[in-house]
């Protein structure tokens, strides 16, 4: 999978929605949050100027001052152009609605696009439409606003548009397109609303984007991160550097604290992104900003040294994932506002998870039936799987011929099938569930149901919940399970007390003589039902334990039962996001772990690691002799030598600091206190 994408040949970087004031604390807006846009963006500018990129791309909503307002538009128009003189790249820039006037629409009370606006914008920022090549690729800027507006220069972008399109495929040019307005959020056929284009605009654009073969489309407009897929274009929407829009905090089940301002300012969620072409194809990394600020007399800060994250398509694990508990596929439906949109409601995904699972690099997830069977979330599996996401199915008792059926046509998507049910009646399980397996390539694991007896008679504390899964002490079962044709993996349930190290080890030692793989369910609670662990390093902690033991065992599947926060039910627990899908500390380490140990893997196998244990830590070698200790407040290697150089990287941020291992277990400079990974002789 990671050579798939071939050659890095360029990475451009696409920002939007930088709302800038027309004083540097002054705004027109009641909320407190937008006085922060001019230092945010100036952030960014110190930001990009620190990376190798090609050109900028600027999707619109420059500016927060609408155009019927020249005096304050005017103003704040120089603001940007100071700002952007200061930045060391290319920059291209297309008006957003608050630059030229909305879309048309009748019901709204909004400014509509409309001649004198457009010429506002061309005298401060040029044409209003725009395109240039950079390689073999074409990049086509036009202005979503006069889509159906019946203006005059609606009809010459629209022949531009076909024309630039037409010469592109005809020079044989990939093709990247970028506008304000998405053409839709959810649904290509969804209902007309204040977020997406109205046909017949919408139908134009999409019927061209399938005719010509359109790699990407990046969209600005609605201040948060969506993907789709429309019949061969990845479309992106991108987040805004300024605030978030308020309408969409109703996607999160949570109460926003009174720091987001209702949402508005919840900082995890802004930011940009860096595209990255490759030979391929191209893949997208999120730039999180968290809303920093830079003020105007502060000069941009010292580049660090930083682990570059992975896209899950460059990441040879597929053994390490997440229990996708919660409804992660779902649509949502955003009531009517009273500001932006009041006659109906809009339909959308917290689309959330699945870029923290970009983010991380995390290539497994694993899903109920429900997901499969359900012909939306199946959609959505499919989209997800163009990222590079495997996908582990789970579900109880014998298939019915329905279950069946889907599983028959899920070649490709679902590789992995787990089935749990009573020992007794696992062979029942197994002939109903092969024939379709075996046609289909997907491997086949059984879980043991666990009654209320072996609860008591195995001297565990009997709850009112379910339990599945063998343990190591299942010797003589699974030697059964062994002979049985068509079984190739059993699942193992390892409880919040037990070390995912140690388990491995034991489950190891069990399956080592049965030619059986393993699917380690590692609990990430502990205690009974009514507990409230919400320690974030000991999350973290187990969840580094557990990547490394993904990444050396070649029989084992690995998950993680919580993605998400659970914060009401049973056995409350924190995950690696929090119920905003905002990352927690866990989230950082998965990312930057994943990171480093991808280099250490086999170029072919995807296999190269050997894991180590003593009493002070744990860690990884790899094909190439070098080792990546886990080091915590409460484990750290110890050495005898006197100095030791070496990589010391705080996974929490990413940053390499080169150190030396003082006898004992300390580090010059000294190691952070929370978990790092120390990489001894680089």
């Amino acid at each position: 999978m990671p050579d798939e994408l071939g050659k890095r040949l360029f990475t451009y970087a696409v920002i939007t929605d930088t709302h800038l004031n027309q004083g540097e604390t002054e705004s027109n807006s009641e909320f407190a949050v937008n006085k922060l846009s001019n230092g945010r963006m100036r952030y960014v500018v110190h930001d990009l100027n620190r990376r190798d990129l090609a050109f900028v791309i600027h999707l619109g909503d420059l500016l927060h001052p609408v155009p019927a307002v020249p005096h304050l538009y005017q103003r704040a128009a120089e603001r940007f152009k100071e700002q952007v003189a200061d930045l060391d790249h290319p920059l291209h820039v297309l008006p957003g609605n608050h630059d030229i006037g909305d879309k048309p629409i009748d019901w709204g009370p909004m400014a509509i696009v409309q001649d004198d606006f457009i010429a506002l914008w061309r005298d401060y920022f040029g044409t209003n439409y725009r395109a240039f090549d950079y390689g073999d690729c074409r990049f086509i800027l036009f202005d979503s606003q006069i889509i159906n507006s019946g203006l005059g220069i609606e009809v010459e972008q629209t022949a531009w548009f076909e024309t630039e399109l037409a010469a592109a495929t005809e020079q044989g040019k990939r093709i990247f397109l970028n506008c304000h307005y998405p053409p839709f959020l959810t649904y290509p056929d969804e209902e007309e609303h204040y977020d997406n284009l109205a046909d017949p605009g919408r139908a134009w654009l999409l019927d061209l984007m399938e005719h010509h073969r359109v790699e990407a489309l990046f969209a600005g407009h609605v201040h948060n991160v969506w993907y789709n897929h429309y019949r061969g274009t990845d479309c992106y929407l991108l987040p805004s550097t300024a605030f978030v829009r308020l309408d969409y905090a109703e996607i999160y089940r949570a109460v926003p604290t009174p720091e987001m301002e209702s949402g508005r300012n919840d900082t995890a969620k802004l930011g940009y992104f860096l595209v990255h072409v490759h030979a391929c194809g191209h893949i997208c990394e999120w730039v999180r900003t968290y809303g920093q600020v830079s003020g105007p007399d502060r000069s941009a800060s010292e580049p660090q040294d930083r682990v570059a994250a992975i896209h899950p398509r460059q990441n040879s694990n597929t053994r390490f994932g997440f229990d996708m508990r919660q409804n992660w596929l779902e649509v949502i439906e955003v009531p009517p506002s009273g500001a932006l949109d009041e006659f109906d409601r809009k339909r959308t995904r917290n689309n959330y998870a699945l870029m923290a699972l970009l983010d991380m690099g995390v290539r497994r997830l694993r899903i109920p039936l429900r997901d499969l069977l359900d012909p939306d979330h199946r959609a959505r599996l499919v989209d997800c799987a163009r990222h590079g996401i495997l996908f582990t199915l789970f579900s109880f008792g014998i298939p019915d011929s329905r279950t069946l059926e889907a599983v028959s046509q899920s070649r490709g998507l679902i590789d992995i099938w787990e089935i749990s049910d009573s020992f007794q009646n696992l062979p029942s399980v197994v002939e109903a569930a092969a024939p379709t397996t075996n046609a289909a390539r997907i491997s086949l694991y059984v879980s043991k149901f666990r009654s209320i007896d072996e609860l008591v008679r195995d001297g565990e504390k009997y709850y009112h919940t379910t339990s599945h899964g063998f343990t190591p002490d299942d010797a003589e079962q699974l030697t059964e399970v062994a002979a049985w044709d068509n079984v190739d993996g059993v699942v193992f349930r390892i409880p919040g007390e037990t070390a995912p190290w140690r388990a491995a080890h034991d489950v190891a030692d069990v399956c080592r003589g049965h030619e059986l793989t393993a699917s380690l369910h590692i609990r990430m609670t502990r205690g009974s039902p009514g507990s409230t662990p919400l320690d974030d390093d000991w999350v973290a902690n187990r969840a580094a334990e557990a990547l490394v033991v993904s990444a050396a065992h070649r029989n084992m599947h690995v998950y993680l039962d919580t993605f998400a926060d659970v914060d009401r039910g049973y056995y409350r627990r924190h995950g690696v996001v929090d119920r905003f899908y905002n990352p927690r500390q866990a989230f950082h380490v998965i990312r930057y772990l994943n990171a480093v140990v991808a280099d250490g893997f086999g170029p072919q196998t995807g296999d190269a690691f050997t894991l180590g244990h003593d009493d002070a830590t744990i860690y990884l070698i790899d094909e190439k002799k070098r080792r990546y200790y886990l080091v915590s407040s409460e484990s750290s290697p110890a050495t005898e030598e006197t100095a030791q150089p070496g990589w010391l990287i705080d996974l929490l941020s990413g940053q390499r600091t080169c150190a030396q291992q003082t006898k004992g277990a300390g580090f010059t400079p000294p190691a952070p206190p929370h978990l790092c990974l120390w990489m001894p002789g680089e």
